[in-house]
């Protein structure tokens, strides 16, 4: 079936009243215009379209072995980023059955199919760990983390690393030793410094350099940190980094006693300076993927000091108060939500994606974020859709909504 549906549209040509025709069989794009079709389904002029968003950094949480479907698995994850208005996620392989061989990274892969999205899966890089013989990205946790999938020195991340010549490879940039020195400081946030992650990112583009990495740092969060990475940017190392909503809204001003276990996280929350630095490198383009580190820990784990955070279902929420309220343009939102996020994934999508996500272009996926800039929206515990169940966000008002989303030529059902 033929569909169109208009209104204002943000594109990589820029923002317009536009109508997108689309084909809701083969989910492609047919074609992009600049005026509106008399027979296409028409969005307020209080809305915008942008190419669907999507998360490149998430934990689902299922594997071959099950054990840990009980906090997610990719059937809720998906339903999770559909109400968070994501149309694509990556998983992270710290699973009790890590993907970092040919067939363990098959296995989960099949896994992913039973999700009303696409998911696309890093594969691990261990002691030991060689690159599997398909094109697929990876992840390396540079010090301990959630899961045993972690190196304790950097002698000996840099020996595996020279297998991964040339690969796509993303960095938990915590450094080992830093983090076994604190590690009886007396809260979360002093056991993991800024100077864990500092270090571990000069050590990071060192690698990504001397190896010609395609790299990208993971959930940045320190402002000194980020001026190492804009400056080996600058002379040409082929290197990224993502943002979390949570280090762009709180800092350790937010911290108590009674709210201490909820926001502990994986680097942990930052100080104030720290928050605004990221934020006005978000602004201008200097951070390149807004990605929610999803971590769907249930709440009896959460109160026993696990960390991470569960914030799949507010992505596109926390997106109108970035362009509401924090002013970040709406061209800077589609690079960072969708177009940046598509070329990172779209070298490794199935054929059935055309050219891929990220772009409202003839021949790319017909996969839409659609968001009301004039309807507030006041977040409840009983709208997440993750078996997490809990969200830093509850009873927070944001100050847009999500009018639709569509994946692969279908509307999909939010409620």
């Amino acid at each position: 079936m033929i569909y169109k549906i208009a209104g204002k549209i943000n594109s990589h040509e820029g923002e317009f009243n536009g109508t997108i025709e689309f084909d809701s069989n083969t989910g492609l794009i047919l074609d992009v215009n600049k005026k509106i079709s008399n027979d296409a389904k028409v969005y307020s002029d209080d809305c915008i379209i942008f190419p669907g968003f999507g998360d490149i950094h998430i934990h689902a949480r299922e594997d071959k072995s099950g054990k840990h479907t009980y906090k997610e698995d990719f059937v809720s994850v998906g339903l999770a980023a559909i109400n968070g208005g994501v149309i694509h996620v990556a998983d992270m392989p710290n699973n009790p059955i890590p993907p970092i061989d040919d067939l363990s990274y098959d296995d989960k892969e099949l896994l992913t199919k039973k999700s009303k999205i696409h998911i696309s899966l890093y594969a691990g890089i261990g002691p030991n760990t060689n690159p599997l013989k398909r094109k697929v990205p990876y992840k390396v946790f540079m010090g301990p983390s959630i899961g045993e999938l972690f190196f304790r020195t950097n002698e000996e991340l840099e020996e595996v690393i020279k297998r991964y010549q040339g690969q796509n490879v993303s960095f938990h940039c915590e450094d080992p030793i830093v983090l076994e020195e604190n590690k009886t400081a007396d809260t979360h946030e002093d056991r993991r410094p800024l100077k864990a992650e500092i270090l571990a990112t000069d050590f990071a583009i060192y690698l990504i350099e001397k190896y010609n990495l395609k790299g990208k740092l993971c959930h940045y969060s320190s402002g000194e940190g980020l001026l190492k990475i804009i400056a080996a940017k600058k002379r040409g190392v082929n290197v990224t980094c993502e943002v979390t909503p949570t280090h762009l809204f709180y800092d350790r001003s937010v911290l108590t006693k009674e709210n201490h276990k909820w926001f502990q996280m994986n680097p942990p929350l930052r100080f104030e300076d720290d928050k605004k630095i990221l934020l006005e490198a978000f602004r201008n383009g200097l951070i390149d993927f807004l990605a929610t580190d999803h971590a769907p820990h249930s709440i009896e784990e959460k109160l026993k000091g696990i960390s991470g955070i569960s914030q799949l279902d507010t992505y596109s929420l926390f997106v109108t108060h970035l362009i509401l309220n924090d002013k970040i343009s709406h061209d800077r939102i589609r690079l960072a939500c969708a177009e940046k996020p598509g070329d990172f994934i779209n070298e490794f999508l199935p054929k059935k994606f055309g050219l891929g996500f990220g772009y409202l272009k003839k021949d790319f996926s017909a996969s839409f974020t659609i968001l009301n800039l004039k309807k507030p929206t006041f977040f409840k515990k009983e709208m997440i859709k993750s078996k997490s169940g809990w969200s830093p966000f509850e009873n927070h008002e944001f100050p847009g909504s999500i009018e639709a989303i569509y994946f692969q030529g279908l509307e999909m059902v939010r409620n």
